[in-house]
């Protein structure tokens, strides 16, 4: 389905001529053998030439695919009929793949968010509907780590507190890959389920919930963590994991002093590994902080597309009993329940990108 049809007198040749020229720029400074004295300039710069590189590799592709078209239409009219045939049949696909290509460029477009290339954590709590919710909660993981299979991502598992009937209280996943961020950023807030638990004798739907918030992964340049702003503690880890983890000390819980954010890590045998986790939490917690902060200066309806911050907020419904997820920022209704649930997000993925991208062209006059 396409957002927006651009109209035929749109020319993109003005900012083209400019990104290439930033590009050289980019190329000669990539090319400073200093580059790396300033850890956080050179990491801006490396983001930025691999963005602009997208970018120009699209409209080269838009516009050798535009030549092809042509060449197909006058093809077409031709008297040969044979070379008449061909070129027709291969006109429809060129112009979908146009329509594409220019979407895709029009988001490239764009003011870059600098967030949308990171990899991300994914805190998912369980919320009101106690065992059903821990349950609900485990299914969620899945799903997102099928997800993350699907898109060639790879995801690993940070953190948890299971839950006695097989579900989780909380777990953190990290999700490592291309643009990840960019994909996920949508799925923070409230979802909320309806269905019949396992453990209902009488066949009643009940209402559950669970709460997920997706930050983009903090790097060092980005929030500096100074040692007198932390407590950190080592102690017991509980809960299952084995003998080995109940002997040791190998669980680490950090305290951000200054804020008031706790994070605790015990799933991994090393305490050292245990520490390293807690900190990468904290750190993007921060950033997700700080990045929260700045959302001001989004449009209204935009931040309802990417999340205000409020974990309050209800985001989607998964109705089992009439297999039906609603996406109640866009009004989007799916009856892939099974699909969506075994990871195949891209549908909403698709349409809440469509929306946030009509929103931001609209505000850059594109």
């Amino acid at each position: 389905m396409s957002l927006i049809k651009p109209p035929a007198s749109m020319d993109y040749s003005a900012l083209i001529s400019k990104r290439r020229q930033r590009f050289a720029g980019l190329e000669e400074a990539i090319g400073d053998p200093n580059l790396f004295d300033q850890p956080k300039r050179a990491t801006e710069i490396l983001r930025e030439h691999r963005n602009l590189k997208a970018s120009l590799d699209l409209w080269d592709k838009l516009e050798d695919t535009r030549r092809q078209l042509s060449d197909n239409e006058e093809l077409a009219k031709s008297g040969d009929p044979d070379f008449a045939e061909m070129a027709a049949e291969e006109i429809p696909a060129q112009q979908q793949l146009i329509t594409r290509l220019t979407e895709e460029l029009q988001y490239a477009l764009l003011p870059a968010d600098p967030t949308e290339d990171r990899d991300a954590l994914i805190e998912i709590r369980a919320g009101a509907g106690g065992d059903e919710a821990s349950l609900f909660a485990a299914e969620l993981m899945r799903m997102y780590q099928r997800y993350a299979d699907l898109r060639g991502w790879k995801s690993e598992h940070l953190e948890s507190s299971p839950s006695e009937v097989g579900g989780f209280k909380e777990v953190i996943l990290k999700i490592t890959g291309e643009q990840v961020f960019r994909y996920l950023k949508y799925e923070s807030g409230v979802h909320r389920v309806q269905r019949v638990p396992a453990t209902e004798t009488q066949g009643r739907v009940h209402t559950s919930t669970v709460t997920v918030a997706v930050l983009p992964e903090a790097e060092e340049v980005d929030v500096e963590l100074k040692q007198e702003d932390l407590r950190i503690e080592v102690c017991r880890a509980g809960g299952a994991g084995g003998q080995h983890v109940n002997r040791t000390e190998s669980a680490v819980q950090v305290f951000h002093l200054p804020t008031g954010i706790y994070v605790r890590c015990e799933d991994g045998r090393s305490q050292i590994k245990n520490k390293e986790m807690a900190l990468q939490i904290l750190r993007s917690k921060l950033y997700e902080q700080k990045l929260r902060e700045q959302q001001d200066a989004y449009s209204s309806h935009r931040r309802s597309l990417i999340g205000s911050g409020d974990r309050s907020e209800k985001i989607r419904t998964y109705n089992f009993p009439q297999s039906r997820i609603t996406d109640h920022r866009i009004g989007h209704t799916s009856h892939n329940l099974t699909g969506i649930i075994a990871g195949d997000l891209n549908e909403f993925t698709n349409e809440l990108q469509k929306a946030e991208m009509a929103d931001r062209l609209a505000e850059a006059g594109l």
